[in-house]
């Protein structure tokens, strides 16, 4: 099977070669960055119709989660183009985490269409590295479709923990791999080399659950449901709650 893979890893790196060259140039990484706004807008406004309820569901449990100022304050990671901010309840305090800058001209416009809501800053940082937010200053953060693509994820469950404060909730909606053994999970090995440069950085066979159960939360609340998009190699995800 391994042998598999790698004769189909290497037919479809034939087909897309042009994209790993300029992947090995450097010159692919910041036409990713400019581009990949877009693209996330128009997806991320297709996956919201398609799975708006159970958003809805899982962000309506922000409202309780006030801190001393009276108000909830929400750091979402990998914000992008703040497609979930129709979705977190009116008073929340937004600060918004993402490595891309390009996202910000598209937050500025969520956040027009969301009076709700208060803007606090965007913070333009990796996940694994949230130095500039201080220890226990967060009630709630937010990831999106995020741990995917980041370095490390038990580094950003680390950072998560810190920021959060004591009963702090994280709150999270994740792609995963498919079964191993299925075919599923095949295609996802044999796509996952030119995904990543495609996905800016997505793996798609990484089992975040396994993560998150050994991040040593004090309780975790997981669900699984399949993936919104067929057509897509992305598998199924994963939506829940860890409380710190």
């Amino acid at each position: 099977m391994d042998a598999l893979v790698r004769l189909l890893q290497l037919l479809v790196l034939l087909l897309t070669l042009p994209l790993h060259l300029m992947a090995l140039l450097g010159c692919w990484q910041p036409l990713c960055q400019i581009g990949l706004p877009y693209l996330m807008a128009v997806l991320t406004a297709k996956c919201n119709r398609k799975m708006g309820s159970k958003k809805q569901e899982l962000f309506g449990q922000i409202k309780g989660l006030t801190g001393a100022s009276g108000k909830v304050a929400l750091l979402e990671l990998g914000c992008g183009t703040g497609a979930n901010f129709q979705f977190y309840p009116a008073g929340c305090r937004i600060t918004c985490l993402d490595p891309n800058p390009h996202f910000e001209k598209f937050l500025t416009k969520s956040m027009a269409e969301n009076k709700h809501l208060q803007y606090e800053q965007f913070v333009v940082a990796s996940g694994e590295d949230m130095k500039g937010l201080a220890d226990g200053c967060m009630d709630v953060v937010v990831s999106t479709l995020v741990l995917c693509s980041v370095q490390s994820p038990r580094r950003v469950l680390q950072e998560v923990q810190r920021v959060l404060r004591p009963g702090g909730v994280f709150f999270f909606w994740e792609h995963v791999a498919e079964p191993r053994g299925s075919w599923a999970f095949l295609w996802q090995q044999v796509l996952e080399p030119t995904w990543r440069h495609i996905g800016d950085g997505c793996c798609l066979t990484r089992e975040t659950w396994k993560d998150l159960e050994s991040a040593q939360f004090s309780q975790l609340q997981m669900e699984q449901h399949p993936p919104p998009f067929k057509w897509l190699p992305i598998g199924p995800h994963i939506m829940g709650k860890a409380v710190k």
